[in-house]
């Protein structure tokens, strides 16, 4: 599928900031006065500067808050839940972290798992498309998850959980890649399966294409990447993205200077690989095409 810049900013940025608002929303940063002023801005910067950015992806700006309305069906919607609800609840909690005081645990742990739930209804508007068949798995929004987590986790400064859940994303991507690779062909998708003319007599082709223009199909839902510069792209994603940080933040005594270059690092790597998230992508519809 053609990456759109929109989306893969949104779902990058806004996963640093709710990752970072989780950890100190459950306590595992504890911070007060002009600390909690910063960390607790930069989530709430970065959350807000990816919500931001999903705006620019709809077709309809102005029809933004249609998106609340289809809660029961749809994990976009529950999406925008989530991240309002978690934006909300946590609000007083980091306003009086900045005054130098606290508010009850269930304040802070009530809005953690909304946070939670917004990386799980991000990662699962794409694992529940069957017509993709490389995002139908649960590595899908275990990978939205660790990706956000570790990004939090260099930017509170928890180096020793940092480094862990950067070992942990690295392994957990090479496996979603390597499953990946070979589930579009172990669906069996076929233009035959496709068209339901597949039932034994004989192969199916198309004898005319679709159309003789470009389409919104075409535009948005083929898109084929190179061999060379997948490979080069999944190690940039990994080195740069989890073994990178994890050396910076575990070698270097807790400061700026270990956390910002780390962070740096991260997010060219989540960048990367959230690019080939949407490049790798086949959708069935492109064997309408010829796309396979």
């Amino acid at each position: 599928m053609h990456p759109a810049p929109s989306v893969i900013l949104f779902t990058v940025l806004s996963g640093a900031g709710f990752g970072l608002l989780f950890l100190l929303a459950c306590g595992a940063v504890r911070v007060f006065g002009p600390s909690a002023l910063l960390l607790w801005g930069t989530g709430y910067g970065l959350a807000g500067a990816g919500l931001l950015a999903s705006a620019f992806h709809l077709g309809n700006p102005q029809r933004a808050l249609l998106a609340f309305t289809q809660w029961r069906t749809s994990w976009l919607s529950r999406e925008a839940w989530a991240s309002a609800g978690a934006l909300m609840l946590l609000a007083p909690v980091a306003l009086a972290a900045v005054m130098g005081g606290g508010l009850p645990p269930v304040f802070g742990l009530t809005g953690a798992a909304a946070c939670l739930l917004t990386l799980l209804s991000t990662g699962m508007i794409y694992a529940q498309l069957r017509t993709v068949p490389r995002w139908n798995h649960w590595t899908t929004p275990a990978l939205f998850a660790a990706w956000a987590l570790a990004g939090g986790a260099i930017l509170g400064g928890l180096s020793y959980l940092a480094a862990l859940l950067c070992l942990v994303l690295a392994l957990l991507q090479v496996v979603a890649w390597r499953r990946g690779d070979r589930r579009f062909a172990a669906r069996g998708h076929t233009l035959g399966t496709a068209t339901g003319l597949g039932g034994g007599g004989g192969a199916v082709r198309a004898f005319a294409p679709p159309h003789t223009g470009a389409t919104y199909v075409t535009r948005e839902m083929i898109h084929v990447v190179g061999r060379k510069h997948r490979t080069k792209l999944r190690v940039v994603a990994v080195l740069a993205g989890a073994v990178l940080p994890a050396a910076l933040v575990a070698a270097l005594p807790l400061s700026l200077a270990a956390q910002v270059p780390a962070f740096v690092a991260h997010l060219a790597g989540a960048f990367a690989a959230r690019w080939l998230f949407f490049a790798e992508a086949e959708h069935v519809v492109g064997l309408y095409y010829g796309a396979r």
